[in-house]
């Protein structure tokens, strides 16, 4: 399960079922999310959220049709005021430069497969029905 936080460690946690019981993840994703946390923690005083990953025993997640396997991973986009509350990508208070950023940090890692984000003004995400206020990592083994 990823350990809660509440930005000491360039992230927070935010998700269904409450208190991390949404985050189960293979090591892989744990290992990104770090590595990606401490880089952009060098980089910028705001944290990202990290939300759904998957239920233990891998089982069905409604709504998700994935987030089985712990290795498809939801981040919200990054706020101008840097509160830890959702944003969507057409509000004001999104910051399209550093959610860039994070995305293109994840990306970087080399093991993300896929990038499912509405703000198609971000190179190399691909557009999915309900993914406004977050964009969704798929990661490869």
């Amino acid at each position: 399960m990823l350990p809660q936080s509440l930005g000491e460690a360039g992230y927070y946690t935010y998700g269904t079922p409450v208190r991390g019981q949404g985050q189960y993840a293979h090591p892989k994703i744990l290992s990104l999310i770090f590595q990606v946390a401490h880089r952009w923690a060098s980089m910028d005083s705001r944290s990202f959220g990290v939300g759904n990953i998957s239920l233990p025993g891998g089982v069905a997640f409604p709504p998700h049709k994935t987030h089985q396997s712990g290795l498809e991973v939801d981040i919200r986009p990054l706020r101008r005021d840097g509160k830890p509350l959702p944003v969507d990508w057409r509000d004001r208070q999104y910051d399209r430069a550093a959610t860039g950023k994070l995305i293109e940090l994840f990306l970087a890692s080399g093991v993300v497969k896929g990038v499912l984000f509405n703000d198609l003004v971000i190179p190399r995400v691909k557009p999915r029905i309900s993914h406004d206020n977050h964009f969704h990592l798929d990661v490869t083994l």
